[in-house]
């Protein structure tokens, strides 16, 4: 179950991997940039944001201030996975690298905490190799096309190969609950805020609902 959740999402990881190489290309960054990148960042919507600031003539502070924000909602994704991911701090930190929404999505759909690590580290690594290799295509072939993403609907890829991970978990009412107001912060938020804080509020909605749900002992 879990090689084959991997796989999928890095089926779907990949077109946007590649039309993230593309918008690079375009911003003008170099392949080799645009696959450092990839590999020192490894987060696919900061990527974007930061891109497209840079080809908008922004400088570094912005773009590293907009990946930043986009990127909170990972201190929750790692206080989540901790009780599964216990080893020396060195090699935690390494595995902080491939803290990302699909990742954890995989991991915390599993009861037991060794195959909770074991589909974590599985999709990271996956999902990893499938964005660099499809970043590096994407900056030295269709280096012409930084548009790709929304001219092909590329960008629904990734959330509906999401949701698809999370639909299972919806017969439970506390988490349908948790989802339906999760999900209506975010839209509310969306016309007002600035790209990234619908996120952010939506996930602290979820812990805050998740939390007042839980028994006396959970907490």
């Amino acid at each position: 179950m879990v090689r084959r959740q991997a796989l999928s999402l890095a089926l779907a990881v990949m077109p946007f991997g590649v039309a993230f190489g593309a918008a690079a290309a375009g911003a003008g960054l170099s392949r080799w940039q645009a696959s450092a990148f990839s590999l020192l960042v490894f987060a696919g919507s900061a990527q974007f944001a930061a891109v497209e600031i840079i080809g908008r003539g922004g400088g570094a502070p912005a773009a590293i201030a907009a990946g930043l924000l986009l990127n909170l909602r990972s201190l929750a994704f790692g206080l989540l996975m901790a009780p599964s991911l216990r080893g020396p701090w060195w090699k935690r930190a390494v595995w902080s690298h491939l803290m990302i929404d699909e990742t954890t999505a995989v991991a915390t759909g599993q009861d037991d905490p060794r195959w909770r690590r074991y589909g974590f580290l599985y999709t990271g690594v996956v999902l990893f190799v499938a964005w660099n290799v499809s970043t590096v295509v994407g900056a030295a072939v269709l280096s012409s096309a930084p548009h790709l993403v929304t001219t092909a609907g590329i960008d629904a890829t990734i959330p509906a190969a999401f949701l698809a991970l999370l639909w299972p978990r919806l017969r439970d009412t506390d988490q349908r609950t948790t989802a339906l107001l999760g999900g209506l912060v975010a839209l509310a938020l969306v016309p007002i805020a600035p790209p990234g804080i619908p996120v952010i509020a939506a996930g602290a909605v979820a812990v805050i609902t998740c939390r007042v749900a839980a028994p006396p002992r959970a907490r």
